[in-house]
């Protein structure tokens, strides 16, 4: 089993989703069943790839920040969704936090790179600024010798 994380951008566009998709897939189509996607299920990329590894017949583990993660940070709208992705998921881990915050985040960052052999990052390359983004994870990523494959396809864009 090859165990792949993902880390990406939660304010995608609406036309910028379909190409991610398209780019997940074919970053994960060599894996197909034999492969274990880690995500933290956050809106945009990560439950692109969630759904991308279910669809590839890979098993889906999430890494939620904190206790109140769900009811704190996923919108309304989105609940359906989320739910959706957490019920089909083989296992969730809840990092030791009652609140979500930054601490919770980076907490749940490196859950997912102590836990992976690559990372995905759906990234346009732009630096995180030290705030836990998604740039941080890909350093942070590399530095550790974790090969990342980066996601921005032509005409992908953030709202």
């Amino acid at each position: 089993m090859t165990r792949i994380g993902i880390t990406g951008h939660s304010n995608l566009s609406a036309d910028t989703v379909p190409l991610v998709r398209t780019a997940l897939d074919e970053v994960l189509a060599p894996y197909g069943g034999d492969l274990v996607g880690v995500s933290c299920l956050a809106r945009g990329a990560d439950q692109v790839f969630a759904e991308a590894v279910l669809d590839a017949g890979g098993t889906l583990e999430v890494v939620l920040p904190s206790v109140d993660y769900r009811e704190a940070k996923v919108a309304p709208g989105d609940l359906g969704r989320f739910d959706a992705l957490l019920m089909r998921s083989a296992l969730v881990r809840y990092m030791p936090h009652r609140s979500a915050g930054p601490d919770a985040y980076r907490d749940a960052n490196e859950s997912v790179l102590a836990g992976t052999d690559r990372l995905v990052a759906v990234w346009d390359g732009r630096p995180s600024g030290g705030k836990g983004g998604t740039g941080d994870a890909v350093e942070a990523a590399r530095a550790r010798g974790v090969p990342v494959d980066v996601v921005w396809p032509d005409g992908a864009r953030r709202e």
